[in-house]
This record gives C-alpha cells, structure tokens and sequence, in this order.
C-alpha cells in the first residue's frame, strides 16, 4: 500500500514544491493514510483545501481503498 499511495503522491508533488512546499507520506491504517504538509505548505492558510481537495480527491481515485486523508 505505501509504494501505491508514494506512486500517487509524485502526481501531486511537482505542483506543491513550485510553490516552496512538499507532502511527506506518515502512515497509513484502516483506510486513513496520514501525510505532513512540509515548507510553504505547512503553514499556508489553505492548506487543509490543498490536503482535502487536491491530494485526498487523487489519492482515492487512484487508489478506492482510502477513505480519507488527514494532515498530521
């Protein structure tokens, strides 16, 4: 599950280090995957939209097993 879910995360990641920031995989249990925003992104105001409807909409698209992403 975790080389699917880094597989998925690469599609997301260009986008968030052109603006200064990056996603770090923490863990993943019963459907949850759980992921640290890093750099810009770990203290941008929007960041939890980035998390739920950026990196949570493609991670279950390509991957029907998560149910839900949560920053940590």
């Amino acid at each position: 599950m975790k080389e699917k879910i880094e597989e998925a995360l690469k599609k997301v990641r260009p986008s968030l280090q052109a603006d200064g920031g990056d996603v770090e995989f923490v863990g993943y249990q019963d459907g949850v995957v759980k992921l640290r925003l890093k750099g810009a992104c770990g203290g941008c105001p929007m960041s939890q939209m980035t998390l739920k409807m950026g990196i949570e909409r493609i991670l279950k698209k390509d991957i029907p097993e998560i149910k839900e992403v949560q920053s940590v």
